[in-house]
């Protein structure tokens, strides 16, 4: 086997526990740079709360309010650390990844401001009730931002290939190079994978090039020899829950972390609920959300946000609208019928970025389709105007559908709206894509966008369908300015 050749099997490692107890005990750089920024937000919380106090006159005088307020200064941004600590807020499983590290974060402000509040009331402190409002009113959203910022911080770097993470993956060849390809793809994650250890094969290489190290069963060996930092169970890996009991015991003197793909895709973690029972985790999943994403509270979300958009951006649409005009004197709109939820057609908008006999030499084109699905996608289409391949590389010529969004044929978060022709062509299953209103914006378009495959396109659609959520909502729209700023996959 090759791990013989790392020095592990002839005694090379002098004392691999002690390696890992001193891996183990040094903090993750990703948790001690957010203990900084978050040490930072809550110290500009403070100041400015204590400023605001001092200076606005919609607070009643009090002389002493300084004095009372500014020795607490130091203990509440320690308690606020604490707090986030308490609540899971540093765990380096939840650094940069998913909805759960900012939930946790908001529990533990709110938890925090209620027992200021208590212990201020239960003491008679005179604690600033200006002072109170002002430090965590303006204390959570700056952690939030700064939250924001950090985690985009640490994707960069983690897509560059600082702040890794070493992983070996456990299972048979196909589910290993199933997850391999994700991780492959989702750089952003930082998971840098050193080895396999494949089921049917204790040798050799996998077929994208991974180096196989033994069998699941060497997964102690192989971390000693690698110095992974984790190791990914997929399918194959064990053959019954007991099996990986025994294959978990051997890795417990390692700082590994053990992590396990479980037969579900596609399901968030919002929609899990692990509850132990007799030694079994059953994991509990509520039903797919297509139906909580019609709620009043959604539509009422699209209606103020492109109305504000509208106005907003209305300097930008005259812009956009009069070089389209200059351009080639043709129409500033391109009007289409869509297929909207439960495949509904409706009047959709655009503005026009191609020439006006563009859907009349579509035909000539279609032989230089490069979709491998029921899209039309060309990098180089030469029926795209001056004017409008910059509009297009910016998306300024989806901003029309405001208009749509506010009528209440589209959503400013949803599946990409179709064609009438390609929902005809449509597989059964890509039908569910249609349950819910079609997007500006969605997963597709801050995934990649025209990158992306048909098959990615409909696994990304159908996850927010079925996985609907305000919070996914909110974080789709922040990542679409990057993906709109990036020019990734436009065109």
């Amino acid at each position: 086997m090759s791990l013989t050749a790392t020095g592990v099997r002839s005694g090379q490692v002098d004392d691999p526990g002690a390696e890992a107890r001193s891996r183990r005990s040094a903090p993750p750089p990703q948790s001690l740079l957010l203990v900084l920024a978050d040490a930072a937000a809550i110290a500009l919380a403070a100041y400015l709360a204590l400023s605001l106090r001092v200076a606005l006159t919609v607070f009643a005088e009090a002389a002493d309010v300084v004095a009372l307020v500014a020795p607490l200064g130091g203990a509440l941004v320690v308690a606020w650390l604490v707090t986030i600590a308490l609540f899971g807020g540093y765990s380096p499983r939840q650094v940069g990844t998913g909805m759960t590290e900012y939930r946790r974060v908001m529990r533990a402000s709110f938890a925090l401001a209620a027992l200021v509040g208590i212990v201020a009331y239960l003491t008679q402190y005179p604690l600033s009730r200006g002072f109170f409002f002002l430090f965590f009113g303006l204390g959570i959203p700056l952690l939030s931002l700064e939250r924001f910022l950090v985690r985009r911080l640490i994707h960069r770097a983690r897509v560059r290939g600082t702040l890794q993470t070493t992983v070996l993956i456990a299972g048979d060849l196909d589910h290993i190079e199933d997850v391999a390809t994700v991780l492959r793809r989702e750089r952003w994650l930082g998971y840098s994978i050193v080895g396999a250890l494949a089921a049917d094969s204790a040798d050799g290489e996998t077929p994208s090039g991974i180096p196989v190290l033994g069998t699941p069963d060497d997964a102690s060996d192989a971390v000693l020899a690698t110095g992974a930092e984790g190791v990914i169970f997929a399918e194959g890996s064990f053959r019954r829950g007991r099996d990986f009991n025994l294959l978990a015991r051997t890795l417990e003197g390692t700082h590994a972390q053990l992590i396990v793909v479980p037969a579900l895709t596609d399901i968030s973690a919002q929609r899990m609920d692990v509850r132990p029972v007799a030694g079994i985790p059953l994991v509990h999943i509520d039903r797919p959300r297509a139906h909580a994403a019609a709620h009043w509270r959604k539509r009422v979300f699209d209606i103020v946000g492109s109305a504000l958009l509208l106005v907003v951006g209305s300097p930008i649409l005259l812009a956009v609208a009069l070089a389209i005009k200059i351009n080639d004197g043709g129409p500033i709109l391109f009007a289409q019928q869509r297929a909207g939820i439960k495949g509904e057609p409706f009047r959709f908008f655009k503005f026009r970025s191609m020439v006006v006999d563009a859907e009349d030499r579509l035909a000539e084109l279609a032989a230089q389709n490069e979709s491998d699905g029921v899209l039309f996608k060309m990098s180089d289409d030469p029926r795209i105007t001056l004017v409008g391949r910059f509009i297009r590389r910016y998306s300024l010529d989806e901003l029309p559908q405001l208009v749509n969004v506010l009528r209440g044929d589209m959503s400013l978060i949803g599946p990409r709206p179709a064609l009438l022709h390609e929902v005809s062509r449509y597989e059964t299953h890509v039908l569910r894509r249609l349950d819910v209103r079609p997007g500006m914006t969605g997963l597709w378009q801050v995934s990649g966008r025209s990158d992306l495959s048909w098959e990615e396109t409909v696994r990304l659609d159908l996850y927010y369908v079925d996985n609907w959520s305000m919070f996914q909502d909110l974080a789709i729209l922040g990542r679409t300015f990057n993906a709109v700023v990036g020019k990734h996959g436009a065109y």
